[in-house]
Parts: structure tokens; C-alpha cells; sequence
């Protein structure tokens, strides 16, 4: 029995070898065939049976990753952990709207949990060679918030600045009735969307929002300026698939007999013939 689960548990949960490898794709194949059967079903000119069509194949998917979700459990060292982490959580929403289907009358709003399916593309992702490359950009993502964040806090008092000074140049007669209006054309015309609904009338506003649509050129480089220079000087550790038997995180060295995370030995049953 301890066999089996073992193996049950190199091809669920891992993808190094050739068979969790087969495992992930044929998974990210159903994965996508199930989004895109949610997405057809949003189609309000189906005829009855391609309606009827659909809803069967909801049902195929949906009992398809029930049958995954209660071997995960089985084959997990430690089910009641793997619930509690973030994709148990996943894996448990995605099947919720079908079955609340058949309690609840009308609960098209879960349906809106069947989104959660697209998050277990991310699942698969790690049989991609670019595992590093991924880890790379978010310790570059990571090393950039406080800069970006003390980036947003000057845009942020630009465009206040930016807003008082038009809704004094323009007033309520030219449809700057407000400070907090003339913020919002202040953010849409520094950042380039340019709806129109408010546009400058007097030659000064209008001198005004040109230096502010120039502006916007220059500061929507910057924050890919900080990441450019993050993943720059961030190191690239080669790293593996595998995941901890004991808090179901990646992203460990190739050499590693040990989790980073919380310790835990890496593949315990490695040994057993």
C-alpha cells in the first residue's frame, strides 16, 4: 500500500519523470477543454442540445477532477495539508459550482468560481524549462516593489498637483467641476488612455495637458526601468520540479536533499526497492 502511494505520488504531484510528465499534460489538456466548455456555455444562441451537449461534458470534467482531487488526498503524505494549501483550495473551488448546482436553483453566480480553473494552468508550468527563468523574474518583481512603490507615491502626488492646477485654469465651466475630476484627467491624460470625456478649453490648459501627455511618455518607462535593472543583477539558480512532501512547495536546488522551506526530507521513499 505504501508503495502504491508513493507512486501515486511521484506521478500526481511530481513531473521529473516521464510518467507525472504524461500526467501534467494529459491534465493540462483537460484543463483547457474545460475552460473553453464553460466559455461556450455563456453563448445565448445554443440550441437545446448543444446546451444539453455541453452540460454533459461539464459533468465529465467535473467528476474527472473530483477522481484527481480524492487521489491527491490518497496519495499525499499529508491530505489534511495539502487541502489547507493554496492549491487544494484551488483544486476544491473548481469542483464546488457543478455540484452546488444540483442544491442550489439558479446559482449562476458560482459560476464564477469555475474561473479558478485557469489557475491550475500554472500547475503545469512546471514541466517548462523555464522554471528558472520564472523564479528569476519574481525575485526581480519582488526586489522592485519598494522603488515602484515610492514611484507610484510620486505619480500619485503629480497628478494631484497636476489636477488642482487645471481645475484652476479651467473651472466648472469647462467641465472641471471638481479637484477630484480633475485628478481623474490628470491620471487619464498622463497615462495616455485619453477617453475625451474632459478636454482642456483655454490655450493655457490646453499648453498644460500637452506637457502632461509628454510627460506620460517618460514616466510609463520607469517601472520597466526598475525591473530591467532587477533582473539584471538577479542571480539564476538552476532549480527543480520537485515538491515537498510536507508543505507542497517547488523551487528547490537540484542538489537538495532537503526542503528550503520547512526542512522536511525531500524524497524519503527514495530508497525503498
Amino acid at each position: 500500500m505504501n508503495k502504491m502511494r508513493n507512486y501515486l505520488y511521484q506521478i500526481i504531484f511530481e513531473a521529473d519523470t516521464r510518467a507525472g510528465r504524461a500526467f501534467d499534460i494529459s491534465l493540462l489538456w483537460v484543463i483547457v477543454l474545460s475552460i473553453l466548455v464553460t466559455i461556450l456555455e455563456t453563448i445565448p444562441s445554443l440550441s437545446l442540445l448543444q446546451k444539453k451537449t455541453l452540460i454533459c461534458l461539464e459533468w465529465t470534467f467535473t467528476v474527472l477532477f473530483s477522481v484527481e482531487y480524492l487521489l491527491r488526498l490518497y496519495s499525499s503524505p499529508k491530505p489534511v495539508l495539502y487541502m489547507r494549501s493554496a492549491m487544494g483550495i484551488v483544486d476544491l473551488l473548481a469542483l464546488l459550482p457543478t455540484y452546488l448546482s444540483l442544491f442550489i436553483a439558479g446559482s449562476s453566480f458560482f459560476v464564477v468560481l469555475r474561473a479558478i480553473r485557469l489557475l491550475r494552468v500554472f500547475r503545469v508550468l512546471k514541466l517548462i524549462r523555464y522554471i528558472s527563468e520564472a523564479r528569476v523574474l519574481m525575485q526581480a518583481l519582488k526586489m522592485s516593489i519598494p522603488k515602484i512603490l515610492v514611484f507610484l507615491g510620486s505619480v500619485v502626488t503629480l497628478v494631484i498637483i497636476l489636477g488642482t492646477i487645471m481645475y484652476m485654469v479651467e473651472g466648472p465651466e469647462h467641465g472641471f467641476t471638481s479637484i477630484p475630476l480633475s485628478i481623474y484627467w490628470a491620471i487619464v491624460t498622463l497615462t495616455t488612455v485619453g477617453f475625451g470625456d474632459i478636454v482642456p478649453k483655454t490655450p493655457l490648459g490646453q499648453m498644460i495637458a500637452s506637457f502632461v501627455m509628454i510627460l506620460g511618455y517618460g514616466i510609463l518607462a520607469v517601472p520597466t526601468g526598475i525591473v530591467t535593472v532587477e533582473l539584471a543583477e538577479a542571480q539564476k539558480t538552476k532549480v527543480t520540479t520537485q515538491v515537498c512532501p510536507s508543505c507542497f512547495r517547488e523551487g528547490h536546488d537540484t542538489d537538495a536533499k532537503f526542503c528550503k522551506y520547512c526542512g522536511a526530507e525531500l524524497n524519503p521513499d527514495s530508497g525503498e526497492s
